[in-house]
């Protein structure tokens, strides 16, 4: 029987990808171990089976014995670990949710309703490392993989609304932490019928900008702001993030002649949906319902929002969206600029297609071909 290893399954990500893997029942068909890097010989998650106590995530030779690795731990465990099983000859499949190794040259970034044609070559071809994608690119090709497919894209700027999930747990406790502050120092206002709105800002303008306020992960006030800075500067001007969106969703795709993307990425106050509004620069002038049939066909969790008030402020926001694995787009129109120009907006989970999602789904696709 084959031995999948788990490693991180604790965290944000990794508790999602549990969450999942208990719903679909997809803990049959191999021995489930799970690891750690603090409490070791401790209590493993339920998963409807006895499993082993939890075993070092550090201990090259139990790794050694696996088929298969699922890492959610991070970019550090992974520079740690991952060249050392090399090193020692391992032979086995290596999933990761971290960002290490998705431009090696060696490894596939998973996203099977877009790329399972990639996926299954590289299996055929023995590759052996699968990598889940930055979030907002892989929502973002969700969205408008019909659009690819039928190769409509010339060019694409997308200016992303990312959520505080993307930063962290202690980044989503902060942004609650954030609107609590907002909430005490507001509160007797609010209780008073005779104040005025132009009151309680200046009360919430003075608490975003108090030594007190709580934006040590962060680094500035994001609940009654944004911030439009994720990453590290890139010498081109971008951030690290905005530079993902070019880099992650060419490799992919694996296309031949490479689409520029690029963009703005800013961080709202959301707590785990990401959205992004995209200018599409199409091939030619198709009509638009050409394209919404293009978008809706592009996979099984696509859905259109109807350009209209009601319907977009219903399904079209990340309160709407948090926790499911739909991906609606809407906003659909052609711009100003011309016939070739289509603007749209699109929201999705990010620690669900975002993160765990894929990891999920190429392990059954990795079990399956060693079947």
């Amino acid at each position: 029987m084959l031995r999948v290893g788990f490693i991180g399954w604790r965290g944000m990500v990794g508790s999602v990808l549990m969450e999942r893997m208990r719903e679909e029942n997809d803990f049959n068909g191999f021995e489930p171990v799970f690891f750690t890097t603090s409490n070791i010989g401790g209590k493993g998650p339920e998963t409807g089976m006895d499993i082993p106590s939890l075993k070092d995530a550090y201990n090259m030779e139990l790794l050694f014995d696996f088929d298969i690795i699922v890492t959610c731990q991070g970019s550090d465990h992974t520079k740690s670990v991952y060249p050392e099983l090399q090193n020692m000859g391992w032979n086995g499949f290596w999933i990761d949710s971290s960002s290490a190794l998705r431009m090696d040259d060696e490894s596939i970034i998973v996203l099977d309703p877009v790329n399972r044609s990639v996926i299954d070559e590289g299996l055929r071809s023995g590759i052996k490392t699968f990598v889940g994608g930055n979030c907002t690119v892989s929502l973002m090709l969700m969205a408008l993989n019909g659009l690819f497919k039928n190769k409509c894209i010339e060019w694409l700027s997308s200016m992303t609304y990312q959520a505080a999930s993307g930063a962290g747990a202690n980044n989503m406790k902060e942004l609650v932490a954030q609107m609590i502050a907002i909430s005490d120092v507001t509160r007797e206002k609010m209780n008073d019928l005779a104040s005025t709105a132009i009151e309680i800002d200046a009360l919430v303008t003075g608490q975003l900008q108090s030594l007190a306020f709580p934006v040590s992960q962060f680094g500035a006030p994001l609940a009654a702001s944004l911030i439009p800075w994720i990453d590290r500067l890139m010498d081109s001007g971008q951030t690290r993030e905005e530079w993902k969106g070019y880099a992650e969703t060419n490799k992919i795709l694996n296309l031949e002649k490479p689409v520029p993307v690029d963009g703005l990425c800013v961080r709202i106050g959301a707590m785990r949906s990401h959205s992004q509004a995209f200018t599409i620069k199409l091939t030619r002038d198709i009509p638009l319902n050409e394209l919404t049939d293009m978008i809706q066909g592009g996979n099984e969790w696509v859905r259109i929002v109807p350009n209209e008030r009601e319907a977009t402020l219903k399904e079209l926001t990340p309160a709407a969206v948090n926790g499911t694995l739909q991906v609606p787009v809407g906003r659909l129109r052609k711009l100003m600029m011309g016939p070739e120009y289509l603007t749209a907006f699109s929201v999705g989970d990010q620690l669900l297609w975002g993160a765990a999602e894929p990891l999920r789904r190429v392990l059954n696709i990795i079990i399956e071909y060693l079947s």
